[in-house]
């Protein structure tokens, strides 16, 4: 069974909400509780996700400045815990710094890395808080797969999205990727492999040839 870790954003995706939803419907899943969902610090709200990574490998299903969070690991070596992540909605910081400035004071945009894990960024085409402009810019930063629902606004309980049934179909597709990868061996065994190859046929090349002391000896 496959852990994994819901990551909301700001006010903490309270009841009805999709997130909440997913814990009870789909197995090996729990919510990364923050101490004040509505005060956000970037920094210990990474700081709560890693701790939950040091218990185990897990996927990630974020939402809004939760994917901010999870793309925080970038700069960490505890990125290797991310098996993958599903980032849903992600937010503009500045914008969304305006829209709630009394609540996101001690948060600022962080530096955009690639994800060292496979990830897929499920956005909306009129989400108040990522221009689509924005969130296509973001998403190429991040190297991850994109899945646009539409009109979808922010992806919440506001546009519609209680329980969200049709998420988990998403993020499937994003385990079977995962576990596909997991098949395949790292580049650098396939690469031993190959060397390994070259020098034993370089080495067949080189035996003598004896095909003419055979055929002086049937004469």
């Amino acid at each position: 069974m496959e852990k994994i870790l819901i990551v909301p954003g700001l006010f903490g995706s309270g009841d009805g909400h999709w997130q909440r939803h997913w814990v009870s419907d789909v197995e090996g899943s729990r919510v990364v509780e923050q101490a004040n969902w509505d005060r956000p610090c970037l920094e210990e709200w990474v700081e709560r996700l890693e701790a939950e990574l040091a218990q185990g490998p897990a996927f990630i299903v974020a939402h809004s400045l939760g994917c901010h969070v999870t793309a925080a690991l970038a700069r960490r070596s505890s990125a290797r815990h991310v098996r993958g992540a599903m980032l849903v909605a992600p937010c503009d910081i500045g914008i969304t710094s305006k829209l709630h400035s009394e609540n996101l004071v001690a948060v600022h945009a962080p530096e955009t890395r690639a994800l060292p894990f496979a990830s897929v960024v499920v956005g909306s085409l009129n989400d108040i808080y990522m221009p689509f402009e924005n969130l296509t810019e973001i998403t190429a930063e991040w190297g991850s797969d994109v899945h646009i629902l539409g009109q979808a606004g922010h992806i919440n309980i506001e546009s519609g999205y209680g329980r969200w049934t049709s998420g988990y179909g998403i993020f499937r597709q994003l385990q079977a990727k995962v576990q596909h990868q997991d098949k395949i061996p790292p580049r650098r065994e396939i690469a031993a492999r190959s060397h390994d190859a070259l020098r034993d046929y370089a080495a067949f090349r080189m035996l003598p040839d004896k095909s003419d002391c055979i055929e002086k000896r049937s004469l």
